[in-house]
């Protein structure tokens, strides 16, 4: 297991492996995503947004199609208005 130390002033350098497995370099952008868990995980901005499908599922959570979400922030939007 690859670990670090924070610095005082917050930083923390990424061990070489697992910049290496995310194909991380000099100047790439990440983002810190906290699951359904509690489990805070690293996502590389640079990867394809194919590759995040699925790191935001809850288990017994239904798939949705585009219609259905586009429906529910229809409704939700008008549940906001007077």
């Amino acid at each position: 297991m690859a670990n670090a130390t924070i610095t005082t002033k917050g930083q923390v350098t990424i061990p070489k492996e697992i910049r290496d497995y995310l194909n991380l370099d000099t100047g790439s952008k990440i983002d810190f995503v906290i699951d359904e868990n509690g489990e805070v995980k690293l996502i590389p901005r640079t990867i394809p947004v194919q590759k995040l499908a699925g790191i935001l599922h809850r288990q017994g959570m239904k798939p949705v199609s585009l219609e259905e979400m586009e429906t529910a922030i229809k409704e939700g939007a008008s549940d906001d208005c007077p």
